[in-house]
């Protein structure tokens, strides 16, 4: 029998092939697909849509990306040339004293970070003194003088920071009458942290003539300044103000802390 069924029906498949869909339901097929791809692109393009079940999450500290960080440039700093500021004194004289205590001191403790800041020496501080550089350096009443001045420039030249050897030439300026007594130089190289053995070795270095090669180049640049009085000022190499006889003088824009500052702050900010 089985073989009568066999041969009965010999082009059977053992497996039934599959029925295509019905027209209606192809168009139905088509019509979902379409839908749930419009879908999708739209969620795409609105991940913060309210109907969005996976929406897109965003923390206030998030960081931002390389690319953004580039793109922030920050500014860079600029750096500015220093202003000239100078103060040309006599280690012995009273205007000395008045100049650096009540101008060139508290001036540079605002603007030290502005200012490229000398300290010269002059060969004269009283009419009644040598007429000549010349002369001066080689006066003997003018001796301790010109050491108080070697010391202060071996100071200088020691300790170029001005917070130290300012500091020092104030110390003894304050007693400036017994420069340049050992005693008194001691205790202010103590105050403000200076080697008085390397100040002695400066001055004496040479039998005294690498000190007094120091003081005449620095009575030298005084003289071809055209500054003759101590105390004379000078700002980015012109002269602001002069102390003589216990009085300020040629002072156009003010002689006062504040009126030098804000002269050095405004030349500061123009050496873009």
């Amino acid at each position: 029998m089985d073989e009568k069924l066999a041969a009965g029906n010999p082009g059977m498949p053992l497996i039934p092939p599959r029925r295509g869909l019905s027209p209606g339901r192809f168009l139905l097929a088509v019509a979902y697909l379409v839908v749930v791809g419009f879908i999708y692109c739209f969620f795409q393009q609105n991940p913060n849509h309210p109907l969005n079940p996976h929406p897109a999450h965003h923390h206030a500290d998030q960081q931002p990306s390389a690319p953004e960080a580039v793109i922030k440039m920050v500014e860079p700093s600029v750096e500015r040339e220093l202003v000239p500021l100078e103060a040309h004194i006599m280690s012995k004289c009273p205007d000395a004293k008045d100049c650096l205590r009540d101008l060139v001191l508290p001036v540079m403790q605002k603007t030290l970070d502005k200012v490229n800041f000398t300290l010269s020496f002059i060969g004269r501080c009283t009419t009644d003194q040598p007429n000549t550089m010349m002369e001066w350096l080689a006066s003997t009443a003018q001796r301790s003088v010109r050491l108080g001045n070697i010391i202060e420039l071996c100071a200088q030249s020691l300790y170029p920071d001005p917070k130290t050897y300012l500091g020092f030439v104030m110390c003894l300026t304050r007693d400036y009458r017994h420069i340049p007594q050992r005693g008194l130089i001691e205790d202010c190289a103590l105050e403000h942290a200076i080697d008085f053995d390397k100040l002695n070795k400066c001055a004496t270095k040479d039998d005294g003539a690498y000190g007094m090669g120091m003081l005449r180049r620095s009575v030298r640049r005084t003289s071809a300044a055209g500054v003759t009085k101590s105390c004379t000022v000078r700002l980015n190499e012109e002269i602001y103000c002069v102390r003589d006889g216990g009085q300020w003088k040629e002072c156009p824009h003010g002689s006062s802390v504040n009126d030098l500052v804000i002269a050095i702050e405004k030349l500061y900010h123009e050496r873009a």
